[in-house]
């Protein structure tokens, strides 16, 4: 059995913005994928969804998201018939099968956020005195963000990195939100979670941030789009599938290259 576990924002589809800042914004083949107050917010192409149909047809297709299991309900293309029965949101805190949380999944989770790092309201407590020129958001009250009105330097990354990992968290800069997540939540041990319900054997995935590389690591065929936060460290993208295309023809291109690459597998 095989599966393909995605990450959807940047590497599937594509916000306004981000189609902006990757020189995308004016392609006319763009479709609608997420809706919010009534209007469409993000995008992808034609082709890329006709191709993840066809893969959603051969095996199993899990997106793997950061986004709150609310958030992840906008993304209204997912219902068109897609095929799966799994999502993995809140940047893997949290499981649900066929529309239903897993419990079992979620203690385990609570019970290591509980014992290895520090908890939320004192890991946002340290980041006060820094006085990050944002919007802070606290999702699913187990990690938060910032949503930057201006980029922090390379300098001030790698301060927020040591505050962050001191404490059992880590962050990830991804456009213009800037994550702080605790260790024990992460995105490759609930894709091994299902891996090994399901009885896979063969896992195709594409993520483009650092936090995607939790689950790309144990991944048959991983793909990263070239225009993502995780391309930019060569040492964890060895291993990996760089896109020569950017922005939404990315997510085109990588999932012409599993369609390409399933009968290797079979």
């Amino acid at each position: 059995m095989m599966m393909f576990a995605s990450d959807l924002d940047r590497t599937l589809i594509y916000s306004e913005r981000a189609l902006s800042e990757l020189g995308n914004d004016e392609m006319d083949r763009l479709i609608g994928a997420e809706r919010k107050a009534g209007r469409e917010i993000a995008f992808m192409t034609q082709r890329a969804y006709q191709m993840l149909m066809e893969v959603s047809s051969k095996m199993h297709f899990v997106p793997v998201t950061t986004r709150t299991y609310e958030q992840y309900e906008r993304v209204f293309i997912l219902q068109k018939g897609l095929p799966f029965s799994y999502a993995v949101t809140s940047n893997g805190a949290n499981i649900h099968f066929q529309g239903r949380p897993l419990d079992d999944w979620t203690s385990t989770v609570q019970n290591r956020l509980r014992s290895e790092c520090a908890n939320l309201e004192d890991m946002v407590g340290k980041l006060k005195e820094y006085e990050l020129d944002g919007s802070l958001k606290i999702a699913d009250n187990l990690f938060f963000y910032y949503i930057l009105n201006k980029a922090i330097t390379s300098k001030e990354k790698k301060v927020l990195c040591r505050i962050a990992e001191s404490s059992g968290w880590r962050i990830s800069l991804q456009g213009r939100k800037l994550y702080f997540m605790p260790a024990p939540i992460c995105k490759g041990e609930a894709v091994k979670f299902i891996k090994e319900r399901e009885g896979i054997n063969t896992v195709f995935g594409a993520g483009d941030s650092v936090l995607d590389h939790d689950f790309l690591k144990f991944c048959d065929y991983p793909y990263v789009p070239n225009h993502g936060e995780l391309a930019k460290y060569e040492s964890l993208c060895h291993p990996y599938k760089i896109s020569n295309n950017r922005g939404v023809m990315a997510g085109e291109e990588i999932l012409a290259e599993i369609l390409s690459n399933i009968t290797q597998s079979i």
